[in-house]
């Protein structure tokens, strides 16, 4: 039985290093670690990292796509462990419109490769 994807947005594997502090309920800024994107959309990333994140934990995140570095702030969805490293949905809360647009373009980018790879194991 095929699983029934309930995302509103398609995430296209993709894997970019990236920075993220934790903020409180405050807004104030604690731990600063570093990770990667496991894949990505236009409204969120799946992202690894060594550190567990508990959900619903708020982050500012800077991630690079190419040449271009996109600060945002998310929250996490969910979060879990992930052979011996923690794998958590975030959801975007705060990104530009020059972020989001590139989030696009790079999404689009990836769908079109992937289309691009499936024609040609036909």
């Amino acid at each position: 039985m095929k699983k029934r994807e309930q995302r509103k947005f398609i995430r296209y594997d993709s894997l970019h290093l990236l920075d993220y502090l934790v903020l409180d309920e405050e807004g104030r800024t604690g731990q600063y670690s570093m990770g990667r994107t496991i894949d990505v959309s236009i409204d969120g990333i799946k992202l690894e990292t060594i550190y567990p994140l508990q959900p619903n934990t708020r982050l500012l995140i800077t991630v690079g796509l190419e040449d271009d570095l996109i600060d945002l702030e998310g929250r996490t969805t969910h979060a879990a462990p992930c052979d011996g490293r923690f794998v958590s949905g975030v959801t975007f809360l705060k990104i530009t419109k020059e972020g989001r647009r590139i989030f696009a373009k790079y999404t689009e980018a990836f769908r079109k490769r992937k289309l691009e790879l499936e024609k040609d194991e036909e």
